[in-house]
């Protein structure tokens, strides 16, 4: 296996040797899965979280609480969910107590993990406690409780409240909890789903706990992510492969394939060769055309859907000249939309004319809009002070336009698409590629990145005010991945009330509000909603379209 994939890290096609069979047949169903990259970390409270293949590995090691059902539904043969209701996973039912804010969760007995330990009560608390220890490089758990109003959760924590967990969640007995809130809140079991509230195997973690590291954040960022779910790490190289195998034990179930190979081929020109030789099973993150080309491949199919993937121009907002909101709206108004949708897209894509994805609960169409129009954007800049970009030159450090490397197929042609049509209104620009986990860390973690290309921006929860969180409300109020340091405190102010507003009436105008006043002020330049796309061989099938964009391998199938 190794002598193949070797091979496919370069243009350089090898066959399947007999050594590579023999092995495959020995561990029964197996699915080459080929990605620009394998996990970089698997703590979803570390500098990897928001990476796409960190994510895919994670969210297939461990299980949350509650999720969505199917819909019954497909869009081009990928299965849909339906949001308008939860299911059990590891939770098998709950119930409220409005009177005193509690939700009681009864949970599921048997479970066993990846290392043997049984789930308890014990693995929510010690993940819950931990999400608000805040000592994660990104603290995503702590975020997700606070957006669900959980006890104690709250911008206190950041101003010298406590860390402590205190009576938030009170264990009954070993499979009985109850989470408390802090007020009534329609978000709470929406972030339940998510995959930053999945419970860890204390047992496991706790093996591994330093006195400098008490919650184990390196272990589950270099080592295993200890949890409860359909897979098991059997083999990590970084930069190389990520190597998953079922776990027989799993509750709902042995997995369909017994073994999955994540393996690390950057060109994505090479994935595509892979996928035609019939040497591999599955890919994504193709140029819109190569998923063209594979779509006539024999063995091959190719399918997708419009569901919560953008493409944004990140501004950001600490660094000027990008403060000028005239600045701001000249760059928005020169943007070729259709240019960028048909390279790198190729039909793939469209313009996306807000801050939210269209499919999730509460969108609007903004008022404000912004079509190209380059006349427009010359009176605008010449209103923000630069005419014809005079003037900027003094601020040339900050017009250095980021992306992630691994996405130079289709992300480098978009870039340069951007910096002509700044080019044509006299803004100069230079191009800056840079490996995916730098870019990730400092767009996530330092958020110093002046201006940023970025196609990874996608609400987990889709609800409006899930991403308004997640996305623009301000650090001093609790926002979290806030990429362009937009601050805004009447933004503030709409979020808190629509956030904790029980009555949809009223949540209603509250949540239009949020998004006019985000796109009328360009929180970030919106550039096209784009289709979540995958090829994959005509033997796999089951796959079906999460808010997340991984994969879950426990509902692929493989036919022989």
């Amino acid at each position: 296996m190794r002598k193949v994939l070797t091979g496919l890290a370069t243009a350089a096609m090898m066959s399947v040797s007999m050594q590579t069979m023999a092995q495959t047949l020995a561990v029964g169903k197996q699915l080459l899965y080929l990605a620009e990259d394998v996990p970089a970390g698997l703590d979803y409270d570390g500098p990897s979280v928001s990476v796409n293949t960190s994510q895919t590995g994670f969210i297939n090691m461990m299980d949350t609480l509650i999720d969505y059902p199917l819909s019954g539904a497909s869009q081009d043969g990928i299965r849909t969910l339906d949001f308008s209701r939860f299911e059990g996973r590891l939770a098998e039912s709950w119930s409220y107590d409005a009177a005193s804010l509690t939700w009681t969760f009864k949970l599921r007995q048997g479970v066993k993990s990846c290392a043997g330990n049984t789930f308890t009560a014990d693995d929510v608390i010690y993940t819950l406690a931990r999400g608000k220890s805040v000592s994660g490089a990104a603290p995503i758990n702590w975020f997700l409780a606070s957006l669900g109003s959980i006890k104690g959760f709250d911008r206190s924590v950041f101003t010298g409240g406590s860390r402590e967990l205190g009576d938030a969640v009170e264990k009954v007995d070993d499979y009985t909890i109850r989470i408390r809130q802090s007020s009534e809140n329609n978000l709470f079991l929406t972030v339940l789903t998510v995959y930053s509230m999945a419970p860890f195997d204390s047992v496991e973690m706790k093996k591994h706990a330093t006195a400098q590291d008490p919650w184990s954040h390196t272990y589950a960022n270099t080592v295993n992510a200890a949890g409860f779910g359909p897979y098991c790490l059997e083999r990590w190289v970084k930069d190389d492969e990520f190597v998953l195998r079922a776990n027989p034990d799993y509750y709902r179930g042995k997995p369909d394939i017994d073994r999955v190979v994540i393996k690390r081929v950057p060109q994505s020109a090479n994935r595509v060769l892979a996928m035609r030789a019939g040497q591999a099973q599955l890919t994504q993150r193709l140029a819109a055309r190569e998923f063209q080309n594979l779509a006539t491949a024999r063995g091959v199919k190719v399918a997708g859907i419009f569901g919560n993937e953008t493409l944004v121009l990140g501004l950001n907002w600490r660094t000027p000249p990008f403060d000028n909101p005239k600045l701001r709206q000249a760059i928005a108004y020169a943007m070729p939309y259709e240019q960028l949708a048909r390279i790198g897209y190729a039909g793939a894509g469209r313009q996306w004319e807000a801050h939210f994805p269209t499919s999730i609960a509460g969108f609007i169409k903004p008022e404000q809009q912004y079509p190209r129009d380059l006349v427009r954007a010359r009176v605008l800049l010449a209103e923000a002070g630069f005419p014809e970009g005079k003037g900027l030159e003094q601020y040339a450090d900050a017009f250095h336009l980021a992306f992630t490397a691994e996405r130079e197929s289709y992300l480098g042609p978009i870039a340069t698409a951007i910096k002509a049509a700044l080019g044509d209104i006299g803004i100069q620009l230079q191009i800056d590629p840079m490996p995916q986990t730098q870019f990730a860390d400092r767009r996530m973690v330092k958020k110093d990145l002046p201006m940023a290309l970025s196609d990874t921006e996608k609400p987990v929860g889709p609800d409006v005010v899930y991403a308004t969180r997640l996305y623009f409300v301000s650090p001093q109020a609790g926002g979290v991945n806030n990429i362009t340091n937009y601050s805004n405190p009447e933004l503030d102010r709409l979020f808190t009330a629509a956030q904790t507003e029980p009555d949809p009436a009223k949540r209603l105008p509250l949540v239009a509000q949020i998004q006019n006043l985000v796109q009328s002020q360009l929180a970030w330049v919106p550039l096209l909603e784009t289709r979540t796309q995958w090829a994959f061989s005509e033997r796999l099938s089951g796959l079906t379209w999460h808010p997340d964009n991984s994969l879950r391998l426990f509902e692929l199938k493989l036919a022989q």
